[in-house]
């Protein structure tokens, strides 16, 4: 006989499910009524500004037992859920399935977008130029590796807009088939995932060969054909691809963290906590490069990231990209942005969204 104190928890567990259930479909109710006005409108059915808020206003009243971490994703899933009611979100990124930028995606739009795996970068940025994609999601600068240079590249070829960042932490893994180390005659990975992990291959596999492959998620996939084929990939694609682990937690640099940038062709309003992100040329003699960077010092705007990248359409002339504390629609950008074109060849605003907290 179940225990009395027992059962009366559970029943009250079990009412408050269908209290749950209850409201949750109430909530989906609203939000198809809020759909249909989007849609009237010709809104955006997806608004980052507003999920931000939500999130943000749910952490600051929580009193646990869960912590802020698991509120997050549990509304962010709820969140993912209410937005497929009312319009199929399609999302592409740089494939193959069990990538961390496949993981980057989910974490970002929850579980319930339409996912699609493109097999480079520049189709990311094509797609969503075109309209074929309301979003992309592309790997931007490592802790460890530094900047993914291509897609900086690629700012010079697309009109997109920078519409969102994620950074998740990497943890690279060691897995096979079997998860026994004695069976293994080869490994692949990406070149990357491969250096940030030299220092342990050299002292656990010494002997053991090295291939570099497409992506992580790829050389998972290859494990998962032969036996003696190990891995270095992630936990997520060890899942996808049915691997065992050899090694867990493989990387040298324990701090590792990946960031990504969300392309859309639209960007969002103010949160109050927001990043910019531009690219400018600038004229060709002294001082031209002290005189567009002064002004942030002038205003007091933080920049958090500065770096160059051949122009490719002339000789010595290079493209810089910046990203600084701030949106577009603040009074004070406004004027920086002014004062700094006065130097520049050109001067574009690639996006300004919500910083990743």
């Amino acid at each position: 006989m179940e225990d009395e104190p027992l059962k009366k928890l559970r029943e009250e567990i079990d009412e408050i499910d269908r209290s749950l259930l209850e409201l949750l479909n109430k909530r989906a109710e609203i939000a198809l009524k809020i759909g249909e006005i989007k849609r009237a409108k010709g809104l955006l059915f997806y608004d980052p500004v507003r999920e931000k808020n939500i999130i943000n206003n749910l952490v600051k009243i929580n009193t646990g037992p869960f912590p802020d971490e698991t509120i997050k994703v549990l509304f962010r899933e709820i969140l993912s859920a209410t937005l497929a009611l009312q319009e199929a979100q399609k999302v592409i990124y740089l494939g193959p399935e069990g990538t961390f930028t496949h993981l980057a995606a989910i974490k970002y739009f929850g579980s319930f977008v339409q996912l699609e795996p493109l097999d480079n970068i520049k189709s990311i940025f094509e797609a969503v130029e075109k309209g074929l994609s309301k979003f992309g999601v592309v790997p931007i600068e490592n802790s460890n590796e530094g900047t993914v240079t291509f897609t900086l590249d690629m700012f010079m070829q697309y009109e997109v807009k920078i519409s969102g960042e994620i950074i998740i932490p990497i943890s690279h893994h060691l897995l096979s088939l079997t998860g026994e180390k004695e069976k293994i005659r080869k490994i692949y990975s990406h070149p990357h995932a491969k250096a940030q992990c030299r220092e342990w291959l050299n002292k656990n596999l010494p002997n053991i060969p090295l291939y570099d492959i497409s992506s992580t998620a790829e050389a998972a996939k290859q494990a998962s054909l032969d036996e003696e084929v190990a891995a270095i990939a992630s936990e997520f694609a060890a899942n996808l691809y049915g691997l065992k682990f050899v090694a867990k937690h493989i990387e040298d640099y324990k701090h590792n963290y990946t960031r990504f940038f969300i392309l859309s062709r639209h960007f969002p309003g103010k949160t109050g906590s927001d990043k910019t992100s531009i690219m400018f040329s600038l004229q060709d003699k002294p001082g031209a490069l002290y005189n567009a960077l002064k002004p942030f010092k002038d205003t007091g705007i933080n920049l958090t990231k500065i770096e160059s990248r051949p122009a490719k359409m002339r000789k010595w002339e290079y493209i810089f990209f910046v990203d600084f504390i701030g949106h577009i629609e603040d009074e004070k950008v406004k004027q920086t942005l002014s004062e700094i074109e006065k130097y520049c060849i050109q001067l574009v605003h690639l996006g300004s969204y919500p910083i990743f907290e």
